[in-house]
């Protein structure tokens, strides 16, 4: 069983590595991984300082409603074509081999989109980590955002507790109870079935429920 201290000392090890090590953080959605994510990043910082580490979203790759709606995907936004993957792939790759400050793109839950240039990963950042629900994809693209990355991670949390947590998060961004049920049913949970198939692939499982930051 892993501790917090235990992924922390990790990162730490791929940080004292030369260039630039990328962690991945992989799972279903609901499962945790922005806030376990975040959680390791304050605690590297804590240790490295501010500029030594980055944190790079899979969702900052997803696409505007605008080109969803063109391409007729706005319905099941989340699925895994509805990201520009190949941006996402590119900017690791561009990451890893930078001499200058490469600017990613993040993502604003309170409308629901991507902002580009919200992330700066400094020319002397040792470790960057990236967390998204498709890592582990068996798909071409998708291999191609692994392949940037040293190791991938992957959540596993109570479907229960998961669910519970996404119906929440919907709520709080503005959907009512009902429609935030329907959309977890309908698209969510579809994705969920499809990340949890790739969980073998991983490096290291993750019990998020078990892993919290120390006290100290």
């Amino acid at each position: 069983m892993y501790t917090f201290d235990d992924l922390v000392t990790r990162v730490l090890g791929r940080a004292a590595e030369p260039g630039t090590s990328v962690i991945g953080i992989a799972g279903a959605p609901g499962a945790g991984k922005s806030t376990l994510t975040e959680a390791l990043v304050a605690a590297a910082r804590a240790r490295l300082g501010d500029d030594a580490v980055a944190h790079v979203p899979m969702d900052g790759f997803h696409l505007a409603d605008v080109e969803l709606r063109r391409l007729g995907r706005l319905d099941r936004k989340g699925a895994p074509d509805t990201f520009d993957v190949a941006g996402y792939a590119a900017l690791l790759r561009r990451i890893r081999g930078r001499t200058e400050v490469v600017y990613a793109p993040g993502f604003e839950r309170d409308i629901e989109q991507p902002v580009a240039g919200a992330i700066p990963v400094f020319p002397d950042t040792a470790v960057v980590l990236t967390e998204g629900n498709y890592l582990l994809l068996d798909d071409p693209g998708w291999a191609a955002v692994a392949a940037e990355i040293d190791e991938i991670w992957f959540c596993v949390i109570e479907d229960d507790l998961r669910v519970a947590r996404l119906v929440a998060r919907h709520v709080a961004f503005g959907k009512s109870a009902v429609a935030a049920r329907r959309w977890v049913a309908k698209v969510d949970e579809p994705n969920a079935r499809l990340v949890a198939a790739t969980a073998e692939r991983a490096d290291l499982a993750v019990p998020v429920a078990t892993v919290r930051p120390s006290s100290h």
